[in-house]
Protein backbone atom coordinates (compact mmCIF):
# COMPACT_ATOMS: atom_id res chain seq x y z
CA UNK A 1 0.00 0.00 0.00
CA UNK A 2 1.11 3.37 -0.13
CA UNK A 3 3.53 4.59 2.60
CA UNK A 4 4.95 8.34 3.08
CA UNK A 5 7.19 8.09 6.38
CA UNK A 6 7.96 11.82 6.80
CA UNK A 7 11.34 12.37 9.08
CA UNK A 8 13.95 15.36 10.32
CA UNK A 9 11.54 17.22 12.33
CA UNK A 10 12.21 18.44 15.90
CA UNK A 11 13.24 21.91 17.72
CA UNK A 12 15.08 24.69 16.36
CA UNK A 13 15.76 28.03 17.46
CA UNK A 14 14.54 30.71 15.30
CA UNK A 15 17.11 31.34 12.25
CA UNK A 16 18.08 27.75 12.07
CA UNK A 17 17.62 25.63 9.23
CA UNK A 18 15.97 21.71 9.25
CA UNK A 19 15.55 19.20 6.91
CA UNK A 20 12.88 17.08 5.70
CA UNK A 21 13.13 13.72 4.58
CA UNK A 22 9.26 11.62 3.55
CA UNK A 23 10.65 7.79 2.03
CA UNK A 24 7.86 6.95 -0.22
CA UNK A 25 6.77 3.56 -1.47
CA UNK A 26 3.92 1.73 -2.70
CA UNK A 27 3.63 4.02 -5.77
CA UNK A 28 5.23 4.39 -9.01
CA UNK A 29 7.17 7.91 -7.07
CA UNK A 30 8.92 9.47 -10.20
CA UNK A 31 5.15 9.17 -11.96
CA UNK A 32 3.86 11.55 -8.96
CA UNK A 33 3.74 15.37 -8.41
CA UNK A 34 4.88 15.64 -4.84
CA UNK A 35 4.13 18.36 -2.21
CA UNK A 36 4.63 19.33 1.53
CA UNK A 37 1.63 20.63 3.63
CA UNK A 38 1.63 21.67 7.06
CA UNK A 39 -0.58 22.65 9.87
CA UNK A 40 -0.21 24.48 12.88
CA UNK A 41 -2.11 23.77 16.28
CA UNK A 42 -5.59 24.79 15.61
CA UNK A 43 -5.75 25.78 12.16
CA UNK A 44 -5.93 24.16 9.05
CA UNK A 45 -3.56 22.71 6.73
CA UNK A 46 -1.66 25.18 4.69
CA UNK A 47 0.09 23.97 1.20
CA UNK A 48 3.75 24.81 1.31
CA UNK A 49 5.60 23.61 -1.71
CA UNK A 50 5.39 21.09 -4.40
CA UNK A 51 7.61 19.40 -7.17
CA UNK A 52 6.03 18.88 -10.70
CA UNK A 53 8.11 17.92 -13.91
CA UNK A 54 8.68 21.66 -15.05
CA UNK A 55 9.96 22.74 -12.08
CA UNK A 56 8.92 23.80 -8.04
CA UNK A 57 6.33 26.23 -6.58
CA UNK A 58 6.42 27.81 -3.29
CA UNK A 59 3.72 29.63 -1.02
CA UNK A 60 4.33 32.99 -0.52
CA UNK A 61 5.01 32.88 3.62
CA UNK A 62 7.62 30.10 2.24
CA UNK A 63 9.53 31.31 -0.83
CA UNK A 64 13.18 31.82 -0.57
CA UNK A 65 13.48 30.28 2.58
CA UNK A 66 12.37 26.73 1.73
CA UNK A 67 13.68 24.13 -1.35
CA UNK A 68 11.88 21.66 -2.10
CA UNK A 69 13.91 18.46 -3.96
CA UNK A 70 13.35 14.72 -4.88
CA UNK A 71 15.36 11.89 -5.34
CA UNK A 72 13.74 9.49 -7.69
CA UNK A 73 15.98 6.49 -7.50
CA UNK A 74 15.91 6.01 -3.84
CA UNK A 75 12.12 7.60 -3.66
CA UNK A 76 12.55 10.17 -1.18
CA UNK A 77 11.58 13.79 -1.12
CA UNK A 78 13.06 16.69 0.65
CA UNK A 79 12.27 19.80 1.99
CA UNK A 80 15.06 21.76 3.03
CA UNK A 81 14.18 25.17 5.35
CA UNK A 82 15.92 27.76 6.05
CA UNK A 83 16.05 31.09 8.63
CA UNK A 84 13.05 29.00 10.53
CA UNK A 85 10.69 31.51 12.46
CA UNK A 86 8.17 30.90 15.06
CA UNK A 87 5.33 31.20 12.30
CA UNK A 88 6.41 27.59 10.80
CA UNK A 89 5.98 26.11 13.89
CA UNK A 90 3.72 23.06 12.27
CA UNK A 91 2.97 19.62 12.28
CA UNK A 92 4.87 19.13 8.49
CA UNK A 93 3.10 16.56 5.56
CA UNK A 94 4.55 14.65 2.97
CA UNK A 95 1.60 14.37 -0.04
CA UNK A 96 1.09 12.98 -3.34
CA UNK A 97 -0.38 15.40 -5.85
CA UNK A 98 1.04 18.85 -6.52
CA UNK A 99 -1.43 20.40 -4.12
CA UNK A 100 -1.29 17.69 -2.14
CA UNK A 101 -4.65 15.75 -2.59
CA UNK A 102 -3.67 12.36 -3.11
CA UNK A 103 -2.95 11.61 0.17
CA UNK A 104 -0.53 12.39 3.11
CA UNK A 105 1.68 10.57 5.60
CA UNK A 106 1.79 11.07 9.40
CA UNK A 107 3.86 13.69 9.15
CA UNK A 108 6.79 15.21 11.50
CA UNK A 109 6.48 18.32 13.89
CA UNK A 110 8.39 21.48 13.82
CA UNK A 111 8.77 23.77 16.44
CA UNK A 112 10.62 26.98 16.24
CA UNK A 113 11.49 28.32 19.44
CA UNK A 114 14.41 30.04 21.71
Amino acid sequence: QVQLVESGGGLVQPGGSLRLSCAASGFAFSNYEMSWVRQAAGKGPEWVAGIAYGGDVYAASVKGRFAISRDNINNMLYLQMNFLQPEDTAQYFCARGFMGDLGWGQGTQVTVSS
